[in-house]
């Protein structure tokens, strides 16, 4: 199959812009309780209820706040903060006078925030603290930089304070002002290649088409009958996938928390304490969230019962989906009773990771491990994996509501469409394609084919409609041989072993293919705790003969999935995680495989030296 696509599931966006469903809201419904924010301590477990309507007139405060700083319809208005609820707040407040929102994320460089400023014309930026400050600082010079607010030093509340004077009515004709087609966000892709980061021009109607469908879609799913929705954004603000959440919520009244931290050391409580209905995470969430499990079972000498559990959920989930496929009559007495032991033991316990309420999540930013899938939907947590770009305003297929077929990305959003090309690169249609890239017509021409987005992602459709991804093109690797490789295979397998937090396949006109491993730490203090040994800080695993054959096991199970030419020859464990801080992942943690290669140039050199 080559083409597959599904009607709209609801109407165009025809009128106004996304700021006008926070009024309409407060309205209709004072007292709904929109969102949750932290009372207390940062990371406390207090959470405190924000009705619609008290939103509303902070959102109006603000927004009047602005007009007296000075920002006007259509001007461009940065946010560099962490996933906060001022980050929402100012969101809201800039839409509502016709601005624009330009998301900076957190940790960029003083040349990246100085791109970013630049090429979007920002004349306002909002930071979260005084090293943010810094930063824009050392990046403005000579730039249209009118002010910097800074979230730390309680900006909401001096611009607030500064905007009681300026009527209401004054706010509601900008808001009025405002189009379907107006820009809502100017956003930055995470950048995998290439020296700067594109801005993606994200319309009113892009984001009202994408959140409105996912939320008529999919609202049987996020919460329990009788149960207001709920999620918890730990997702990037600053990234689109983030941005679309956030949204979403705000028109479907579904109740928003927000938590900054997205190490499990602090996310973990923070699920526990906001108790979620419904979780958007990518699959580097639930890959930590499953070996967590497996080091606690096993530090209390349950690792056995854990695997099995593992297994007969994995049997389970397999079953099932024969069942939905007609190939099948679903789990067996034996397997459902072995489920049901498992589910009091292990299961349950997981969901409780999770708050005790979640049944149903999303992943998205990478293919999720369709082992890992398997499980979750077993534990009781079905995932619905699905695919998307900035260029797409997040998802543009995602997996049918209680039908994922686990390995896929699932089938086109309704209203969209998925072409694959004769090369194998998939194009996307529909109303979430952005209107193109700012200020860079030639690159704008380069994807946008006769209504189609050329994504630059290779992969194929199945016989009912569902998207498997198989890589990037730019990511395919050649060897000196010939040998076309795509790596996302090779690195999905090693990322399975517990040890393995990230796996970097590289050989373009190599003779061979070979990989760069980074371990996960707590995994290797607890793989060393397990067997009676002190883990050295000093020298790390590279020399760890043991740990160096259990990786090579691993290697060896991953190879077994390919040809030989295909395979992995020589690897090398490298000491630390390639992080956000260090440039080398995305703010969606996908792998910057040009700036590791960069990075780790000698350490690739030496896999070839022999």
């Amino acid at each position: 199959m080559r083409d597959f696509s599904l009607p709209p599931l609801v109407a165009t966006l025809s009128t106004g812009g996304l700021a006008d469903s926070v009024y309409e809201v407060a309205e209709r419904d004072p007292e709904l309780v929109q969102l949750s924010r932290r009372g207390g301590e940062p990371d406390g477990e207090e959470w405190v209820p924000v009705t619609a309507a008290e939103f509303r007139d902070e959102v109006m405060g603000l927004a009047k706040g602005l007009l007296a700083g000075g920002v006007r319809f259509g001007e461009r208005i940065a946010v560099m903060s962490r996933t906060r609820y001022e980050w929402t707040l100012f969101c809201y407040a800039v839409w509502s006078i016709g601005a624009t929102v330009v998301p900076v994320y957190p940790t960029s460089s003083a040349d990246q925030v100085r791109w970013i400023l630049s090429n979007a014309q920002v004349t306002a930026i909002v930071v979260e603290h005084e090293d943010h400050a810094m930063t824009v600082g050392a990046a403005c010079d000579g730039l249209p930089l009118r002010s910097i607010w800074q979230l730390d030093a309680d900006c909401v509340g001096r611009l607030t304070a500064v905007g009681r004077d300026i009527p209401d009515a004054e706010v509601d004709w900008y808001r009025r002002a405002v189009e379907p087609r107006s820009v809502a966000t100017i956003a930055y892709t995470s950048g995998t290649t290439g020296p700067h980061h594109r801005g993606c021009v994200i319309t009113h109607a892009n984001l009202a088409a994408e959140c409105d469908t996912l939320y008529a879609g999919w609202k049987e799913i996020i919460a329990e009958p009788g149960e207001q929705p709920s999620i918890l954004e730990f997702l990037p603000l600053s990234h689109i996938y983030g941005l679309m959440v956030q949204v979403a919520c705000m028109r479907g009244g579904v109740r928003l928390g927000h938590q900054p931290d997205l190490a499990p050391a602090a996310l973990l409580p923070a699920l526990a304490s906001f108790r979620p209905t419904y979780v958007f995470a990518v699959p580097y969430v639930f890959e930590k969230i499953f070996h967590k499990a497996r080091r606690a079972a096993e530090e209390a000498g349950r690792g056995p019962l854990f695997d099995k559990a593992v297994e007969t959920a994995v049997r389970h989930a397999e079953e099932v989906e024969r069942r939905e496929k007609g190939a099948g009559h679903g789990p067996g007495p034996v397997l459902r009773a072995a489920h049901a032991v498992f589910d009091r033991l292990v299961y349950g316990r997981l969901r409780a990771v999770l708050g005790g309420r979640v049944r149903n999540a999303t992943s998205g930013g990478s293919t999720l491990d369709r082992e890992l899938g398997l499980f979750f939907a077993g534990a009781g947590i079905t995932i619905h994996d699905g695919y998307g770009l900035t260029e797409t305003t997040a998802a543009v297929t995602s997996q049918p509501p209680g039908r994922p077929r686990f390995g896929t990305v699932g089938r086109p959003l309704p209203g969209c469409a998925v072409h694959i090309a004769p090369d194998g690169e998939i194009w996307v249609g529909g109303d979430v394609v952005f209107a193109g890239y700012h200020g860079d017509p030639e690159r704008t021409r380069a994807v946008l084919r006769d209504g189609w987005f050329a994504t630059g992602d290779v992969g194929h459709l199945d016989d009912d409609g569902f998207l498997v991804i198989t890589g990037r093109k730019k990511d395919i690797i050649v060897t000196s041989g010939g040998k076309s490789v795509s790596p996302q295979l090779l690195e999905e397998r090693l990322r399975r072993h517990p040890l393995i937090s990230q796996c970097l396949v590289v050989g373009d006109n190599r003779p061979y293919v070979a990989a760069l491993i980074t371990l996960d730490a707590e995994a290797s203090e607890h793989w060393h705790q397990l067997r009676g040994r002190q883990l050295s800080r000093a020298t790390g695993a590279t020399v760890d003969k043991e740990l160096h054959a259990e990786i090579r096991r691993a290697v060896s199970m991953a190879n077994s999935a390919v040809s030989r030419a295909e395979s992995i020859r020589a690897f090398r464990i490298v000491p630390t995680e390639f992080s956000l801080a260090a440039g080398l992942m995305t703010p969606s943690l996908k792998l910057r495989r040009g700036a590791i290669a960069n990075a780790y140039a000698a350490e690739i050199e030496e896999l070839y030296a022999s």
